[in-house]
């Protein structure tokens, strides 16, 4: 039985390292990994977080649920009301307003480029006077609960590196994702639970490929990466115990097991021993906390009717909402709901409707339902895509179908909770939907400003890595004041 690869014990590089070259290795590595030969204090997040992260300003958030919403939700067709862009549908959109800018190899051959109105009828709600279509008549009740951004824009532009993007600060793979960030920065306040949880679900419409990596942990410890709860009788692989094998039995492995890997720890100094040894531990109290924490038969009738039926069916959106509150309730600092589907290439009209019909009930339920149990004010809620939409058709237009390519120069977001500033309509586009005329909030400015409502001072917050000091928002970001309450 190899425990974790013991019979390497004595590599090449140890051999090179004791041998005339021992001074030299440690200096290397104390500048190359800062927690190598020597002890950080521990803060927030643990043995080995950061110490000097925050601003030193009220920190209004303590834990974060990520409604992601995979695939690029349509702004023209769900909150950037143009009624311009509908008078003139079908009518060739001014080479002014595109102006060169980089199109998909989807639509860059087309030719010509319709606009394409939405079908949707839009109203104004709240006192805010946020405008929102006719497929969002639960968010709409709540409007003045929420600030909205309409003026979001990314660098990529397609979906894989977009998503990348968002979730890591970098469009290329191997980055720690927002959530394993705010672990490592702050740690966990429920022992029994990880710190970081995923949830996913799948939408009516066409599915993109999602890769762990959006929840992986890059450089940090791996005991930082995303936790991946799956609905059915086991929602974290490899968590049960084999047959056979009773909690007693898999207590006592798990006791020669720590043995085995602290003598390990003696040898190597390797912190990612330390970051196994707390999974193990971990894995092991989930086995009780998990089960019950899935298991929401109890919760009152009521409370399914809040998040709609489909909140019975595990593994949908509405049901990951409802085990997000739970969640929440559990103290679990970031939770990351994936739903796929908003793709809409074509047939826009049927995909973004049958999407909102899924989403717009369950997300108004988990904002009203935070606030009524007085988490809403601590807790940051986010909803939001990888980019927007075009306001050209992809595609052959008719009366009522259309299609939408990928687009990264405007789209919108939502938040509640959390500090931000409820009953907020931040940000403006032009008369398609196609430019920011108002308030432009970068990627990095969004994580940035997420980052600051946790208390965490973005530039302060960084991790070295390979000689160089790396953070979420890379070099650049600006915390944007004006959503913060």
């Amino acid at each position: 039985m190899h425990c974790n690869d013991y019979a390497r014990l004595h590599s090449r590089r140890d051999f090179l390292s004791k041998f005339g070259l021992g001074l030299g290795a440690l200096g290397l590595s104390s500048l190359v990994n800062p927690l190598a030969g020597s002890q950080v204090k521990a803060g927030p997040g643990g043995a080995g977080a950061p110490t000097n992260i925050f601003h030193g300003g009220p920190r209004r958030a303590k834990r974060v649920i990520y409604l992601f919403q995979s695939g690029a939700p349509s702004q023209q067709d769900l909150f950037d009301y143009k009624p311009l862009l509908r008078e003139m549908n079908g009518q060739e959109l001014p080479p002014s307003v595109r102006a060169g800018q980089r199109l998909t190899g989807m639509s860059a051959g087309q030719g010509s480029f319709p606009l394409a109105g939405s079908v949707f009828d839009f109203q104004q709600y709240g006192e805010c006077g946020m405008t929102l279509s006719s497929l969002m008549p639960h968010m709409a009740k709540i409007a003045d609960d929420v600030c909205w951004v309409r003026s979001m824009h990314t660098d990529a532009i397609n979906h894989d590196p977009a998503v990348t993007f968002i979730q890591t600060g970098s469009q290329f793979p191997g980055r720690p994702s927002f959530g394993s960030w705010v672990s490592y920065g702050l740690g966990s306040e429920n022992e029994n639970l990880p710190a970081f949880v995923v949830l996913t679900s799948n939408g009516r419409g066409g599915s993109q490929p999602l890769y762990g990596r959006a929840w992986g942990s890059g450089f940090l410890e791996s005991q930082h990466q995303g936790v991946q709860f799956r609905s059915g009788a086991d929602p974290v692989l490899y968590l049960s115990n084999p047959g056979g094998i009773d909690r007693a039995a898999r207590r006592k492995q798990l006791d020669h097991l720590r043995e085995l890997q602290e003598l390990h720890q003696e040898t190597t100094k390797d912190p990612e021993v330390d970051a196994r040894i707390a999974q193990y531990e971990m894995a092991y109290r989930m086995q009780t906390s998990v089960p019950e924490l899935m298991d929401t038969k109890g919760e009152p009738e009521h409370i399914y009717e809040l998040y709609g039926e489909e909140s019975r069916i595990p593994g949908t959106y509405a049901a990951n909402c409802l085990l997000a509150r739970r969640l929440a309730e559990q103290d679990v600092r970031f939770i990351q709901l994936y739903h796929r589907g908003w793709d809409a290439h074509n047939n826009a009209p049927q995909i973004v409707g049958k999407q909102a019909k899924d989403t717009d009930q369950p997300t108004a339920a988990l904002i009203t339902d935070l606030k009524q149990r007085g988490l809403l004010e601590d807790t940051l809620v986010i909803w939001g895509g990888e980019f927007g939409r075009t306001a050209y058709s992809q595609g052959q237009l008719t009366i009522d179908n259309y299609g939408r390519d990928h687009h990264p120069k405007c789209y919108t977001i939502f938040m509640a909770g959390g500090g931000t500033k409820p009953g907020l309509v931040y940000g403006k586009t032009d008369d398609f939907s196609y430019n920011i005329t108002e308030n432009p909030v970068h990627i990095h400015d969004f994580q940035a400003t997420m980052l600051h409502l946790l208390g965490i001072d973005h530039e302060a917050f960084t991790f070295k890595h390979q000689g160089r000091r790396y953070r979420l928002t890379d070099v650049h970001g600006e915390v944007v004041t004006e959503l913060v309450a």
